[in-house]
């Protein structure tokens, strides 16, 4: 069993509502995102998505575009990615990190995937691949590595369906019609697709993008297994990156995981 089975499978058993963090590897710099990486977990986080920056990240909105943009200026590479998920190892062997990120990138380091479980990356979610193609489908494989899809609002039944058999580690639902950080939430909406959602899987299902206050969090988190916060926490980051003091953003995430766990 991977480190996210265990981590979220054990939670959803003891009604404990999980919290999914994500950031843009190299924004604002690589020992930045270590540091973040470290304190998101002691903030109550119980998994990291690690962004691997990409020239045209269709899915994602301004904020996460432009995160993007910046890593890349820094020269942030894949190998790069790699060795500062291998130094968060040093330190932390159990929280579960997933690469999220573009099917390019995946496909041009196909090498490196062999690798990923004893790099200690647990997951990927390829946020443009077809959700009900397994990575063996994509050209890419390794057994030990859960691969994670996106169901939107807009997906059909029977895709839906695919989809789920397909995944493995947890179901990323996108609560709204739009790009990552948008803002028309339907709080009513989201409720009752994921109730149908996990009508189609045992596994956890986690529900993210524009999801930004404690209000939203924790509404969603009645009927979904836990929650994901994105674009509010690169946002964030870039307003503290000149400072680089991180509190208020780590009290944010333990504010979070408070709230969906009343």
């Amino acid at each position: 069993m991977s480190r996210i089975e265990k981590q979220l499978v054990e939670n959803k058993n003891n009604n404990i509502k999980s919290l999914v963090a994500y950031l843009v590897a190299g924004d604002p710099n690589m020992d930045d995102t270590l540091s973040l990486m470290h304190g998101f977990v002691d903030a109550g986080v119980d998994v990291i998505e690690v962004g691997v920056p990409f020239s045209d990240p269709i899915a994602e909105g301004p904020i996460i575009q432009s995160a993007h943009d910046r890593s890349l200026a820094n020269k942030t590479s894949f190998e790069g990615i790699i060795d500062l998920i291998s130094n968060f190892r040093k330190k932390n062997t159990n929280t579960p990190i997933v690469l999220m990120g573009y099917l390019n990138s995946f496909l041009k380091n196909q090498k490196a995937f062999s690798r990923f479980d004893d790099i200690g990356i647990d997951g990927v979610l390829i946020v443009d691949a077809p959700g009900e193609y397994s990575l063996k489908d994509l050209g890419i494989s390794n057994a030990n590595v859960v691969s994670i899809s996106l169901v939107s609002p807009t997906t059909t039944k029977e895709r839906t369906k695919k989809i789920c058999d397909a995944s493995s580690g947890f179901i990323y639902y996108v609560t709204l019609k739009g790009v990552t950080g948008s803002s028309n939430v339907d709080l009513e909406e989201i409720k009752s697709n994921v109730i149908d959602l996990q009508k189609n899987t045992d596994l956890p299902v986690m529900a993210g993008f524009g999801i930004k206050n404690k209000e939203q969090a924790e509404s969603i988190s009645k009927v979904a297994d836990g929650v994901v916060i994105g674009s509010y926490l690169v946002e964030s980051i870039f307003q503290a990156k000149k400072t680089t003091d991180y509190k208020k953003i780590y009290n944010y995430l333990s504010e979070i995981k408070s709230v969906i766990n009343k």
